[in-house]
């Protein structure tokens, strides 16, 4: 009997998340592993009068592409792909990993250079994210692989899934609305700010956030939400920040992250381990090296670290930082052909705002979550 969750799960990103209407033109994007959710999704989009398209993405092939893809190869970009971000609706983007190390033994450059390519499209992506015309979602489904690399059986991991996302409660929808809520006094109080200063184990680090437009994660563009995020100034970084928790780039692990900014850019990088990728990566284009968005990790269900960052990121304590493009809906202007969140454990940290201490051992204090 299939999992009543996962139509749960469905209906909550077609009906809450991206509020598909009659008429839309709704891209499913998923591996062969989520099919029990691909067809929960198409439903769910039919009974909303949308018109869904599916494609099936496989790390297998990709990675057979990276092997054999030289040259022009690598810089090609299908007119499949253009037309998908171009004309969608809406998309949703399902996390549904079979193999979470597929591109470990593949040459940074040629990872660098695919990315590079797609820098447009990242750019059209992000356009149409600010002016509303794209409404999107990532939405997980749990398999094996994913469950491994958070070190759970997939029984547990189901369990966890299904609860960041709330579709173990009733009512989904009116659970992410309160946490909806919640996080806009946290919004509003970052709105009246202009100078963060982040001070933790081997950080001390000041962002410039003044002008720009802080954003409430109520679990429309992600499932789970669980954050509240604004773009940096893009000159006005400085200082150091170290990351406790693993910085993970399509399989490939960095650990021991340590970044140093002057006037807004990464003026040097550390890495314990994988420091050679990290370079590479940040040297993608000169965006890479700015910071791209800040946030607050605010949901409290995901207390665990399970590699995956559609939950790390909103870990409840904690906050990231993402190297590369930022979201033109916050006011960012930092462009890139890549967009890398880094997770710091905040439970034995504190954030000051303008000077004033406004956030302890990873809760705010003047909001009791």
């Amino acid at each position: 009997m299939p999992d009543p969750r996962i139509k749960k799960l469905a209906d909550l990103v077609v009906n809450y998340s991206t509020e598909v209407t009659d008429g839309d033109f709704a891209v499913v994007i998923g591996s062969y592993a989520s099919l029990p959710l691909v067809k929960e999704l198409v439903r769910a989009i039919l009974e909303r009068g949308g018109n869904p398209l599916v494609y099936f993405t496989e790390e297998e092939i990709e990675e057979v592409f990276y092997h054999y893809a030289r040259g022009k190869q690598l810089e090609f970009i299908s007119p499949f792909a253009r037309i998908v971000v171009e004309k969608a609706d809406v998309r949703i983007s399902i996390v549904s990993s079979t193999h979470t190390k597929y591109l470990s033994s593949i040459d940074p450059e040629k990872i660098r250079k695919r990315m590079a390519a797609r820098r447009e499209l990242t750019e059209i992506f992000m356009k149409r994210d600010a002016e509303g015309s794209l409404r999107w979602n990532v939405v997980p489904y749990p398999t094996k692989a994913l469950a491994q690399e958070a070190e759970m059986s997939l029984f547990d991991y189901e369990e966890f899934v299904f609860k960041a996302c709330m579709v173990d409660k009733e009512d989904p929808v009116e659970a992410w609305r309160l946490q909806a809520r919640k996080q806009e006094k946290i919004v509003e109080l970052l709105s009246k700010v202009s100078e963060i200063r982040v001070v933790g184990e081997r950080t001390d680090l000041n962002v410039r956030v003044d002008g720009r437009k802080w954003i409430n994660d109520d679990g429309k563009k992600n499932m789970p939400g669980g954050e509240v995020f604004t773009g940096p100034v893009e000159d006005a970084t400085e200082g150091v920040i170290y990351f406790e928790y693993p910085a993970i780039w399509r399989g490939i692990v960095v650990e021991g992250v340590e970044l140093k900014f002057d006037k807004g850019s990464i003026v040097e990088a550390k890495a314990l381990r994988g420091e050679e990728h990290l370079k590479r990566i940040l040297e993608v284009d000169e965006g890479a090296k700015r910071l791209g968005e800040f946030a607050f990790g605010l949901n409290y269900s995901i207390d665990k670290f399970t590699k995956s960052i559609l939950f790390d990121e909103k870990i409840g304590g904690t906050i990231h930082v993402a190297v590369g493009a930022g979201y033109p809906i916050t006011g960012s202007q930092n462009k890139s052909s890549i967009h890398w969140d880094m997770i710091k454990d905040m439970r034995k940290g504190k954030v000051y705002a303008d000077g004033e201490l406004i956030y302890e051992n990873g809760r705010f204090l003047h909001e009791q979550f």
